[in-house]
C-alpha cells in the first residue's frame, strides 16, 4: 500500500468569509492560515497549493490580550539609511487594522514560494464591506 500524494488541481478558487468581530488576533490567525494551506481538507498534501481564498472583513474589531496592544511593536524599513520604523499595535490598530491582522497570518504561512501564492489569496478589509461580492464567498464559521 503506498502513501497518497494529490496532484495539484486546476480549478475556480473557493472563496471563503469570514467575519473577525470579536475573535483574538493569534487564534484568528492560526485558524484562518489553516483554511489557507487545506490542513483541514483529507486530501491536503504540504506541497500543494489548495485553491482556497479567503476574505476576512471587520478586522479593526479583533482583540489583543494582555498588554500586547501598548508592548508589541511592528518594524519595517523603508529601504533608506537609518530607515527602521517601529510602532505599536495600538498605533497599527488605529491606522490600518488590516495590516495588524494581515501580518499575522502571513507569519503563520510557510515561507517559500507556495506561501506566496497562499498569501495573495488572502484579503484583509477594516469594515464590514468587501469589493468581492462577484466572487460570491461562501460564510465560513471557525468555531471547534
Amino acid at each position: 500500500m503506498g502513501t497518497y500524494l494529490a496532484k495539484a488541481r486546476q480549478r475556480q478558487i473557493r472563496w471563503r468569509l469570514i467575519n473577525a468581530e470579536g475573535w483574538v488576533l493569534g487564534r484568528l490567525a492560526a485558524r484562518a492560515a489553516r483554511v489557507l494551506t487545506g490542513r483541514g481538507f483529507p486530501d491536503y498534501t504540504p506541497n500543494v497549493e489548495h485553491r482556497d481564498g479567503l476574505i476576512i472583513v471587520n478586522a479593526e474589531k479583533v482583540r489583543l490580550t494582555g498588554r500586547k496592544l501598548d508592548q508589541k511593536m511592528y518594524r519595517h524599513f523603508t529601504g533608506y539609511p537609518g530607515g527602521l520604523r517601529e510602532v505599536t499595535a495600538r498605533k497599527l490598530m488605529a491606522t490600518r487594522p488590516e495590516r495588524l491582522l494581515r501580518e499575522a497570518i502571513e507569519g503563520m504561512l510557510p515561507k517559500n514560494r507556495l506561501g506566496d501564492r497562499m498569501a495573495k489569496r488572502l484579503k484583509v478589509y477594516a469594515g464590514s464591506s468587501h469589493p468581492h461580492a462577484a466572487q460570491g464567498p461562501e460564510p465560513l464559521s471557525l468555531e471547534n
